[in-house]
């Protein structure tokens, strides 16, 4: 793995940590409205922005959820984090777990939004040409937010969260992490897995869902707990985000 202290800020100085890994829209302020629920006094929170999002916009890369892992992990080190948990959204779940097969000792525990199963997804056709063309066309990425909300926000909330998207992403970098996670599978090299993992879907979440944490992640991680959102679809940080927070931090002062 490649690695890079890449911009990162973190949150309180609790002595339970977690790393953010956000997702394919947005950067690390895809988390800002999550963060106002927080617990710095319990939590320590690090929030990344991977390569070609965000303060690291303009980065060079290879733009592959093994470098967006191996760069975590060297926030980490930079940190002096020895262990802590990840808490990744939807592609940065995918991340989380290469994190895990790389250094499963310093993992104390998955918290997946949404989260991209380590198998991938599946993505044919036209639907793969609607993702694939997200990187250029505004109206793609509106349409898939949409769907994957349930089609339940009004158009300033989509209109939001496109505009957002498009300006903390390069579109290089969007285009070619979409080839790393939705198409690497590596669930084999997951199966079985003793890490704790708690699952936070949407339950408006047509795509990463409640059914899919069940034919994927609950499959292969046997600590693995699932707990649905309600009135929620994709975007929990931003759609459900005090529901979100708690969740998080139940688990993580279990």
């Amino acid at each position: 793995m490649t690695r890079q202290v890449i911009p990162h800020d973190v949150m309180g100085t609790g002595s339970e940590r977690a790393l953010l890994l956000h997702n394919w829209f947005g950067d690390r302020s895809s988390f800002d409205p999550m963060r106002d629920h927080l617990n710095g006094d319990a939590f320590s929170y690090a929030f990344l922005d991977c390569r070609g999002y965000g303060e690291a916009i303009d980065a060079d890369g290879a733009f592959t959820m093994d470098e967006v892992a191996g760069d975590a992990l060297a926030v980490a080190d930079h940190l002096g984090w020895e262990s802590f948990s990840v808490i990744g959204h939807s592609m940065g779940a995918k991340a989380a777990q290469l994190m895990l097969l790389e250094t499963p000792q310093r993992i104390r525990s998955i918290i997946g939004i949404s989260p991209v199963p380590a198998s991938g997804f599946p993505l044919e056709g036209e639907m793969w040409e609607l993702f694939a063309g997200a990187a250029k066309n505004p109206g793609n990425r509106r349409a898939i937010i949409d769907n994957t909300t349930g089609g339940l926000r009004d158009d300033a909330w989509l209109d939001g969260m496109v505009s957002r998207s498009v300006g903390c992403s390069s579109a290089t970098a969007f285009r070619t992490y979409l080839d790393s996670w939705a198409r690497v599978d590596f669930h084999e090299r997951v199966k079985d897995n003793p890490v704790p993992v708690l699952l936070l879907a949407g339950a408006n979440d047509p795509a990463l869902g409640p059914e899919a944490m069940r034919a994927t992640w609950i499959q292969w991680y046997p600590n693995a707990q699932l707990e649905v959102l309600p009135d929620t679809g994709h975007y929990a940080p931003e759609e459900s985000p005090e529901a979100a927070a708690a969740a998080i931090e139940r688990y993580l002062g279990r």
